[in-house]
């Protein structure tokens, strides 16, 4: 694909056309090649669907359909259209999820995330996203590459190791969270280490509050946003700061009431739901669990897509958390392997522009052998650091929250 793409400037109108000529074929290929849709949908005829209010009728697919059906039918649950040996790279996500990688290139289209933050063939990328066990790092890189970059793997940690491979490589380019690269910046103060041909980032995995962006841009750093998740690849970009994400455009993108599977009216806020046009793993009507909001204005880069406001928060109780998604039963399976805990709730918050959780557990130990302990079990079965806090007996609030997110974002 090359950018700038024609596509992101047709009029939508013509895209609407092209998403309700192609939904009837894409259906009968999703039913015939992915047995988890060959059962929800064996009554609906597919030719019927070729509209989007037609599309609106099917029902909603959740990641705890997903959890389910992959632990009666693994790996994937019967909703990939491929063969687990089919696949180029398999991934297991924090759920657990099972994920696959289709062959052809660019699997994810993050390169056009890529290009619109100014990304261009003979760029040296430096993508610090894990490239263990979950897609994130090979969906930068897929990207990036599909452009003509050079990518260096530098994956997460050894910040004194990162800021010495950006300067001997010359990186101009970053991919990954912003506050890791706000701490390699800050390391490389700290080392004495000038980054000049850093230019540009393009983040995701957390928010980018307007302080920090500003603290990028006075070290003549351009930072965008964009907004993907391993199972449905982009979503949508930032194109210009404070004007939304421009939806991507092989994706129909639906604000839906959470819990449910209708549309909101305009300018509500809703669940992010979609359909991904990905033959190997043919999402349909996927709900991505994360609240926005289409934006009134169309974006004025001159793409004509849809805008999204963003990410508003969460339609259920989980958490991202530095670029993880914690699910309240993993919070259930710490207190599982430790029986001196009564009750827990995690309570994520910001500190310094940082992601910050600390487990909350009533119990009548005071141990602080016991507070390691579970620090150990949040650690192992998120694949994050936090805090433990332990509290009397009950002291904590009996509201139903076992995650309890007060971030706040300027």
């Amino acid at each position: 694909m090359m950018y700038p793409d024609p596509q992101e400037r047709r009029p939508h109108a013509e895209r609407v056309a092209a998403w309700e000529h192609a939904l009837p074929a894409f259906i009968t290929h999703a039913k015939q090649f992915a047995p988890a849709y060959g059962r929800l949908l064996a009554d609906v005829e597919a030719t019927s669907i070729n509209s989007l209010a037609a599309l609106a009728s099917l029902p909603i697919t959740r990641k705890s359909a997903l959890i389910n059906e992959q632990k009666q039918q693994p790996p994937f649950g019967g909703y990939a259209a491929l063969a687990a040996g089919q696949a180029a790279r398999l991934f297991a996500s924090p759920g657990p999820i099972n994920e696959p990688q289709g062959t052809t290139e660019d699997f994810w289209r993050m390169s056009r995330a890529l290009a619109a933050a100014g990304f261009v063939a003979g760029d040296i990328v430096h993508n610090c996203f894990s490239y263990h066990f979950t897609p994130g790092g090979f969906m930068l890189d897929s990207g990036a590459r599909a452009l003509g970059c050079a990518v260096f793997p530098g994956g997460v940690g050894q910040t004194e190791l990162q800021v010495a491979a950006m300067r001997d490589l010359g990186a101009t380019a970053y991919t990954g969270t912003p506050s890791f690269l706000k701490i390699i910046l800050e390391k490389a103060d700290e080392l004495g280490v000038s980054l000049p041909k850093l230019t540009k980032a393009v983040v995701t995995g957390e928010a980018l509050p307007g302080s920090l962006r500003q603290w990028f841009t006075d070290r003549g750093i351009t930072v965008r946003q964009c907004y993907a998740t391993a199972d449905l690849g982009l979503i949508a970009y930032e194109t210009t700061p404070s004007a939304g994400m421009v939806l991507d455009e092989n994706i129909i993108v639906e604000l839906v009431k959470p819990g449910s599977g209708e549309w909101v009216a305009e300018g509500e806020v809703g669940e992010v739901v979609v359909t991904s046009f990905n033959r190997d793993y043919p999402l349909i009507r996927f709900a991505t669990g994360d609240l926005s909001a289409f934006h009134p204005d169309a974006s004025p880069c001159g793409r004509t897509n849809r805008v999204i406001k963003g990410w508003m928060g969460r339609a259920d109780q989980t958490a991202k958390i530095k670029g993880m998604f914690v699910h309240p039963e993993q919070i259930h399976a710490i207190v599982k392997r430790h029986p001196e805990i009564q009750h827990a709730r995690l309570v994520v918050d910001r500190a310094d522009d940082f992601d910050v959780m600390t487990l909350q557990i009533e119990t009548t130990e005071s141990s602080p052998t016991l507070q390691q302990a579970v620090a150990d079990t949040m650690r192992d079965i998120t694949k994050l650091r936090g805090e433990v806090q332990l509290c009397p007996p009950q002291s904590l609030a009996r509201d139903g929250k076992v995650i309890d997110d007060i971030r706040k974002f300027e």
